[in-house]
């Protein structure tokens, strides 16, 4: 394990909750929960989807109001009543959910609201790009300032958020989920620049479901389940088997294993597929019953080549057969015609619509298939909606339930309901457990194996090498734009895929 300044006597609490409490309509989010954040250290907060770590933050950071207890910064008693008085207070967060303006560029995203100026009225624009510049180079991010954020892939847009953050020059920094769309390569140069800023007296408040990172950056672990605190100890001391038992309150094996299905008649075949700029001769194909890993490092073209098979983009050539049929997808109503599903890596921005309920995002895809007339048959959208909910296990009061209010893993297996209900029998999965907990990570686990043994053709974009690795039957790596490896099950290791996609 990698400390940052450790056990010195130097650390003071710079942050103090004492018995925070949160409640929303029925449901009780935070049930005085504690917690003591010191100096230079990263201290680490655990728990699973709901456990309370994103509303305790949201605290903290002024998006929400507490409804009973007390905070101190700095040894002084403070009622943070905003965001910008959490700024002012030096409390910067990185939220798991991008808040980035799609219109701007990384640059203006960065110092929105707190351009530079010349003159005092015009703003500094060069100025503002090498700042820019100079913070994401410290984070080792391969981005252009000055591009739209829009034409930015999702883990650029992420190092964006952080960059952001940092501008700030922050004392007491949240990142939530700050690697969940970042590769190896990319969490590594985080973590070098967090053991700066700890090394500076930053205090940092770390929140991830990726048990390895606590024990390589963390110093202290905080647990909190269904709104409580659990437990409060140092990393070094700590188990992991019983931090995954105190988060889930239950035992869990983080073991990924796949199923011992027969693969059946071919579903899919991709011949020469070729994108210009994103892909080039692509050829693979899915069987039933088999589970295709896809890996491959930031901008290799894996989410390209699911975005054009999906119809979401155009191909420029190549030639997609779908059960031995040549076919001609020119979008995603295409492919849902064609029994092809999309689960995408960005679910609340593309794979939900989070205003509306359970029952209506599940239902969205055969709308057609549940009305006459024109209108909607009521009782078989609900039957429809509950029969998942019922099979996928999704925690939620009732299918009413608006999808944003709903744990990440549970959004994510509604967006699964909803190709379910559509009867995909071929499936890609695009980062299927990101930003979920351990125990929601097996349940999807379990879920994409039952697929697969049903006959489904699974494909799954993982940059999560042990979850590849775990459950796929072939996996196939990609890299600028081609595959340029594949793997049975007995030959796949993480040590193998990562050499191949890096071209060692």
């Amino acid at each position: 394990m990698t400390t940052t300044n450790g056990d010195t006597a130097a650390k003071t609490a710079i942050l103090r909750m004492e018995g925070i409490r949160k409640e929303f309509p029925g449901v009780v989010a935070l049930d005085g929960v504690d917690l003591d954040v010191r100096r230079g250290e990263v201290h680490v907060l655990l728990g699973e989807n709901g456990a309370g770590k994103s509303t305790l933050m949201k605290i903290l950071s002024g998006a929400y109001t507490k409804d009973a207890g007390r905070v101190w910064i700095d040894g002084m008693e403070t009622d943070i009543s905003g965001p910008r008085m959490a700024r002012e207070l030096g409390v910067g967060i990185i939220y798991q959910e991008l808040t980035l303006i799609p219109e701007l560029s990384a640059a203006e995203n960065v110092y929105l609201g707190r351009e530079p100026r010349r003159l005092r009225t015009v703003v500094d624009r060069s100025r503002m790009i090498a700042d820019t510049r100079r913070i994401l180079n410290d984070l080792g991010a391969d981005v252009p300032p000055a591009a739209p954020t829009r034409t930015l892939s999702l883990a650029q847009r992420q190092l964006v958020e952080i960059a952001k953050a940092l501008s700030l020059e922050p004392r007491i920094l949240v990142m939530d989920e700050p690697t969940s769309a970042l590769t190896t390569r990319e969490t590594q140069s985080l973590f070098a620049a967090i053991r700066r800023l700890t090394a500076r007296g930053v205090a940092i408040i770390y929140i991830s479901h990726r048990l390895d990172e606590i024990f390589e950056i963390g110093d202290r672990v905080t647990v909190l389940r269904d709104g409580r605190h659990v437990s409060t100890h140092t990393v070094r001391s700590a188990d992991r088997r019983e931090l995954v038992r105190l988060m889930a309150n239950r035992e869990l094996d983080e073991g990924i294993s796949g199923g011992t299905t027969v693969r059946g008649s071919e579903l899919l075949r991709v011949e020469n597929l070729t994108r210009q700029g994103a892909l080039e001769n692509v050829s693979f194909s899915v069987h039933a019953g088999e589970i295709v890993g896809i890996a491959g490092l930031l901008g290799a073209g894996r989410t390209e080549l699911a975005r054009v098979i999906f119809g979401a983009d155009n191909a420029d050539g190549g030639r997609i057969f779908v059960r031995g049929k040549l076919q001609n997808i020119k979008s995603p109503r295409d492919a849902v015609r064609l029994g092809i599903g999309f689960l995408t890596e960005d679910r609340k921005a593309q794979g939900l619509v989070l205003g509306r309920s359970v029952r209506d995002n599940i239902a969205l895809p055969v709308l057609r298939r549940l009305s006459r007339l024109g209108v909607v048959r009521r009782s078989e959208e609900v039957a429809l909606a509950e029969s998942y909910v019922r099979d996928l296990r999704i925690r939620t009061p009732s299918t009413s339930q608006l999808a944003l209010h709903l744990s990440g893993g549970n959004q994510q297996k509604v967006v699964l309901a909803k190709w379910l209900g559509c009867k995909a029998d071929i499936l890609f999965l695009d980062e299927p457990t990101r930003g979920i907990d351990v125990g929601a990570k097996q349940e999807i686990y379990a879920l994409i194996n039952k697929l697969a043994a049903s006959g489904v053709g699974i494909v799954m974009i993982s940059s999560e090498l042990p979850e590849v690795v775990g459950l796929s039957d072939r996996v196939l790596v990609m890299r600028g734009g081609k595959i340029v490896g594949e793997f049975n099950r007995a030959e796949a290791t993480q040590e193998r895929l990562l050499a191949c996609a890096v071209g060692a």
